[in-house]
């Protein structure tokens, strides 16, 4: 056993570092402005600061999230760059060099196998999920199965939307062409316009990154939890970006410390996610210390700090796993604040984006970074009617990617090592889903989550947490919304009880019910599917 962790552990720093120098080698550099079409002066702006900044002046480069997706598709008008954008996003990890990541995924798998198989389990999913909420991994496999064909349909109903406004550009252009993943994200945002009128440039004005923090994520927590902030200036930082803030009870007494690191860097992991730099504890008399990271694309010197409603919708979502660090009530570090199951652990903070939406914390933050006046009532109802489209791509995705995870970690000890892409290919085309038109979040080169992280056999958790949260959020809506009644009662019964409780119970004590998928379904739109 030991050995083992030692090979296992060894892997994963391995695999951490190829793929971070995968990902910057995997940024697209262009030579001219006109390959950039279709972004902002901003972002053309940006794109030469990164090339300069990397010793490329007269060059423009866009750098590579951890996503298969890039933010820049959405935008870019150059077809040719999108296909080139796409495809250093899909290959980054697949060169055949130093940063090629899949002799390491094989071998960690038969390692993991051998490790569970040690401890009596038939496979890493099996150990993995012995003690989370799901339990087991047929529960699990279950849970993911059910929800394959009524996303598949959607799936199937927006690749004919997307093509037909594809078809109908051509009628003016001349140039058709059939949709490929790098056109989805372009001819799916014009579909939504068609649709919904609604552009994301047109919301960005309102979104100023340090206003949606101090009056939406920090408004929203003070009106359910009571907790008010002070900016703390005089606390080193390891980077000059990073903000800390001192976070207080209702009361006035002191809770903890929260840091904010929101911009993406060379030398930083690509997402975004919470840590926590000192775990509450009575046995040793620790508050708290907790940081939010993301990886928005920073301003050119001089430019509004804009960002989309997606990037809003992280600053909640963190922020939720920050609280659930920030409220933990317990003797033990080792089952404090976050320190609890994969498939519980994201459940407060998908619960916390809804308030990103509520009526008086979007009024609170949501103002025009120019004049100040407030997000047009209009563009907010576009915003709201526009929730549950692209739902089959944008659910589809992480789906793909929680089967392809759970496809991994059910091989046995008899499966051979295996060739990475022949088996990512066969096990995302078992799940009936459209891997043509809509890759899964991750592909195995390039999923750091289970791979180089503590996600493995448990990417299913952000939909499983999913579920539990539409739940939870539903019974909060009908017993008054957002009060601090309700955010009490939240705190006491979830946020503040770490791992000292059964998860169903304490789900049970919270809404009265054990889990139910159908909330779930009608959040995404796909109920009848």
């Amino acid at each position: 056993m030991r050995d083992l962790n030692k090979r296992i552990a060894s892997l994963g720093v391995s695999f951490r570092q190829q793929l971070l120098a995968a990902t910057k080698a995997g940024s697209l550099v262009l030579d001219t402005p006109g390959q950039l079409a279709g972004l902002t002066p901003a972002e053309i702006a940006a794109a030469a600061q990164d090339a300069k900044d990397r010793g490329m002046a007269g060059k423009y480069v866009l750098p590579l999230q951890n996503t298969t997706t890039q933010p820049a598709l959405q935008s870019l008008t150059d077809r040719a760059t999108r296909e080139a954008l796409f495809h250093n996003s899909w290959t980054r990890a697949e060169k055949g060099d130093a940063g090629d990541t899949r002799d390491t995924v094989a071998q960690l798998i038969l390692l993991r196998t051998k490790k569970a198989n040690l401890l009596g389990f038939p496979t890493w999913a099996d150990y993995s999920l012995a003690e989370q909420m799901a339990k087991t991994s047929a529960t699990a496999i279950g849970f993911l199965n059910r929800l394959d064909a009524p996303t598949a349909a959607a799936q199937k109903r927006e690749v004919a939307e997307v093509q037909a406004t594809i078809d109908a550009d051509a009628k003016a252009s001349g140039h058709g062409f059939k949709v490929q993943p790098w056109d989805w994200d372009l001819y799916s945002e014009k579909v939504r316009k068609a649709k919904y009128d609604l552009n994301e440039s047109d919301t960005k004005p309102y979104l100023e990154i340090w206003s949606v923090l101090e009056n939406g994520v920090f408004f929203a927590a003070h009106e359910m939890y009571g907790l008010t902030f002070k900016r703390r200036t005089d606390i080193p930082t390891f980077q000059p970006d990073i903000r800390v803030y001192e976070v207080f009870e209702e009361s006035g007494k002191p809770l903890g410390l929260a840091y904010f690191d929101y911009w993406k860097r060379d030398n930083k992991s690509g997402g975004a996610w919470m840590n926590s730099f000192v775990a509450q504890s009575k046995l040793l008399g620790t508050r708290p210390v907790i940081s939010n990271t993301a990886n928005f694309t920073k301003p050119a010197p001089g430019q509004p700090a804009l960002i989309t409603f997606e990037d809003v919708r992280t600053m909640f979502h963190e922020f939720g796993h920050g609280l659930h660090g920030l409220f933990a009530d317990q003797t033990y570090p080792s089952v404090s604040g976050t320190a609890v199951a994969r498939d519980f652990v994201e459940f407060p903070s998908q619960f916390n984006e809804h308030w990103a939406l509520e009526p008086r914390v979007l009024a609170h933050y949501a103002k025009h970074y120019q004049t100040g006046a407030p997000m047009p009532q209009a563009l907010v109802d576009k915003i709201k009617r526009a929730e549950k489209f692209n739902q089959g791509y944008t659910f589809g995705e992480l789906l793909a990617a929680a089967q392809l995870d759970m496809a991994w970690h059910s091989l046995g000890a008899n499966d051979p090592k295996q060739d990475v892409d022949a088996f990512e290919a066969k096990a995302l085309g078992a799940t009936g889903l459209d891997i043509a038109h809509v890759p899964p979040r991750y592909r195995s080169s390039y999923f750091a989550h289970i791979w180089g992280s503590g996600y493995a056999a448990g990417y299913y958790a952000y939909i499983w947490t999913d579920m539990l949260q539409e739940n939870v959020y539903e019974w909060v809506m009908r017993h008054g919304g957002m009060t601090r009644a309700n955010g009490q009662r939240m705190r006491d019964l979830v946020l503040s009880r770490g791992r000292t409780l059964d998860y169903n119970a304490m789900f049970r004590n919270m809404t009265g019910h054990d889990p139910q998928v159908e909330p779930l379904l009608r959040k995404r739109g796909l109920l009848g599917g």
